[in-house]
């Protein structure tokens, strides 16, 4: 029943599906923070930045964002992120559009989490001379991200899924595979079971696992 699927590198795909979560995570989780960090700053220009940029990325099509990073960036500026391949452009491109798109919901689950540590312990950090920064980083940041491990493993999961995106862009990911295999096969409800049992395989163990570690790691008030 499975022979359609020879000559085709399944777990090829998924595992640059894997890698496009990893990267878009670490980089949405890295900018995600430095935009909540500018939405709650007391300087009026970076708090305005983080504004405008969450409320427009948040508003733009995922597809938009991708396709003008291959269009936008690399055929008309000639931006290449230091690679000297198609398909390596390809790929970092993917990156950096999924990173731009996903950090602005980053930055809105980590605002939530600052929101709901006490005012008191921040007014305190101040009374004894701590900078803003100082305040953020040593008090305030490691409560909320505590406090928003469900939310940012939603966030996971949403990001594990819009990878799929990237085929826009010819990113040789699951979905690219799907779109090819179904063009070449027969095979219509077996190939979509197949890539949909293989994408419950990546996001429910995770949903899982980050609920878990949430629950333990909640800040008890």
């Amino acid at each position: 029943m499975f022979d359609f699927l020879e000559g085709y590198d399944l777990l090829g795909a998924f595992w640059v599906t894997v890698q496009l979560t990893f990267y878009a995570a670490v980089g949405s989780l890295v900018w995600g923070t430095l935009l909540a960090a500018m939405r709650v700053s007391p300087v009026p220009l970076m708090r305005g930045f983080g504004t405008v940029y969450v409320n427009v990325v948040r508003n733009i099509p995922l597809t938009v964002i991708i396709v003008f990073t291959s269009l936008g960036l690399f055929q008309t500026l000639g931006v290449t992120l230091g690679a000297d391949s198609f398909k390596t452009i390809d790929f970092r491109l993917a990156v950096l559009g999924l990173t731009a798109y996903t950090s602005a919901f980053v930055c809105e689950a980590l605002r939530a989490g600052i929101n709901t540590v006490p005012l008191g312990q921040t007014e305190a950090a101040r009374a004894i001379g701590l900078r803003f920064t100082q305040v953020l980083t040593l008090i305030v940041l490691p409560q909320a991200f505590r406090s928003v491990v469900g939310p940012l493993a939603n966030v996971l999961i949403a990001l594990t899924k819009n990878t799929t995106v990237a085929a826009a862009i010819g990113v040789a990911e699951a979905a690219a595979l799907m779109r090819v295999m179904i063009e070449n096969e027969a095979q219509l409800i077996l190939i979509a079971a197949i890539f949909a049992f293989g994408f419950i395989c990546l996001t429910l163990p995770t949903g899982l696992f980050l609920g878990w570690v949430g629950k333990k790691v909640a800040v008890r008030r």
